[in-house]
């Protein structure tokens, strides 16, 4: 590969770092929702956006959206949207959620360039809340424009008593139009979202890039152990009701209902929090959260109820207590065919013709997207698998395919619009 023919990929990177530099924390990328920092990374995605020949708004949720019209003027307003985030986690890595904004602006641009006419128009969608990590909502600004924002996210409060609503105010946007921010599902074709990987999948297969299959569903509960607290001393071993390793044997007992399920299944146990705490008594209650992920929604409800099923048979056996809560639930969001048909083109023609098809088991703002209209995935090789951090890390080689790509599958849905267009014989 040439040096001329990376263009793209050094172009992605130097908008990247552009975009690196707007951060809360001198020294480490820090962009939450509606902050300064965010602001200013809008204004340059705004700038891109419009030197790239696209008509450029805000919404009401601070949602940055440029607009390509479609090159046959019959075609009406139906659109393909294109999106991602431009917000990020606390000491984040430059590519997650950015990366895909940056993709979609080169890859309209590009094909402005060659002067191509599209048969619908294209809608780059720049989010600001895909992380949720300022307020203890996430993907509301994607919601919004899927039309399925909750009316209460706008009173939810950041850790200094900001509400989402008095944020919008400060950041220039007016809550009271938020209504107006969502797309009529008629008038959209579908949704595709360039992302890096954040696994190890396609580094370990050596691709650059993957189609997927399915957004994972995801459960979050929260289990609760009560023993019976006691001098670690004195209570002989037999008669104990400890909390710690009632909990510990049903941990155990979670990796391996999960390691038995087998296929994309993934359960963690992220926290844990023991009472009294204390070096020499016996732990009397114990609290841990449960994060269960897979691509389809019946393994995962199958591997839950096995999971409490477990959960009964310990607390019998070692009498203690064991309860839990159901603290969220969101289900699976599938790819389109019609759409992975189309990414799988537009990577067939790169490279050695390879197409890897694979799960998402992180959350993207297709999740929300998905109750709009159609949703498709590309997946970028990430190295080492690792995200949320500065070590994050993507390659000008990888990012240049990615941009290829995105413009072969645009071109792989113009065909496909056509075709299901032209008429019968």
């Amino acid at each position: 590969m040439t040096e001329d023919s990376l263009s793209f990929g050094r172009e992605a990177e130097s908008m990247l770092q552009t975009l690196a530099g707007f951060t809360s924390e001198p020294g480490r990328i820090t962009r939450l929702y509606l902050t300064p920092s965010h602001r200013a990374a809008s204004g340059r995605i705004a700038g891109w956006m419009a030197e790239a020949g696209l008509a450029v708004s805000e919404d009401a949720m601070g949602t940055v959206r440029g607009v390509l019209a479609a090159g046959d003027p019959a075609s009406g307003n139906r659109r393909l949207l294109i999106g991602s985030h431009i917000d990020s986690v606390i000491d984040a890595g430059r590519y997650d959620g950015t990366l895909g904004v940056v993709v979609a602006i080169l890859a309209v641009r590009e094909l402005r360039r060659r002067g191509v006419r599209l048969p619908f128009g294209i809608e780059i969608l720049a989010f600001g809340d895909e992380e949720g990590v300022r307020f203890p909502i996430t993907l509301s600004s994607s919601s919004a424009v899927a039309g399925i924002l909750e009316r209460d996210a706008l009173d939810v409060k950041d850790s200094d008593g900001v509400s989402v609503r008095d944020a919008l105010k400060a950041f220039g946007c007016d809550p009271s139009r938020i209504t107006e921010a969502a797309i009529d599902p008629d008038s959209v074709i579908g949704y595709l979202e360039v992302h890096i990987e954040q696994g190890p999948v396609l580094e370990q297969e050596g691709l650059a890039l993957g189609v997927v299959t399915s957004i994972a569903g995801a459960t979050r509960a929260t289990f609760r152990v009560k023993g019976e607290a006691g001098h670690a001393g004195t209570v002989p071993m037999a008669g104990r009701k400890d909390a710690l390793a009632a909990a510990c044997e049903l941990v155990v007992a979670i990796e391996a209902i999960a390691r038995a399920q087998g296929g994309d299944l993934v359960a963690t146990v992220g926290r844990m929090k023991v009472e009294p705490g204390a070096i020499n008594v016996i732990p009397a209650a114990v609290e841990f959260s449960l994060d269960l992920r897979a691509g389809a929604d019946d393994p995962r409800e199958d591997a839950f109820a096995a999971i409490t099923e477990a959960a009964e048979q310990i607390a019998a056996r070692r009498g203690v207590a064991i309860s839990w809560n159901r603290d969220h639930d969101r289900s699976t969001a599938a790819c389109a065919p019609r759409l992975q048909a189309a990414l799988a083109a537009g990577i067939a023609g790169r490279g050695d013709g390879r197409v890897r098809s694979l799960m998402s088991g992180a959350g993207h703002d297709g999740h929300a997207m998905a109750a709009l209209t159609d949703i498709g995935m590309m997946f970028v090789r990430c190295r080492g698998g690792v995200s949320h951090t500065p070590a994050e890390f993507c390659s000008v080689e990888d990012m240049n395919e990615a941009v290829e790509a995105l413009v072969g599958t645009i071109l792989a849905l113009a065909d496909q619009t056509a075709d299901q267009e032209a008429p019968a014989k």
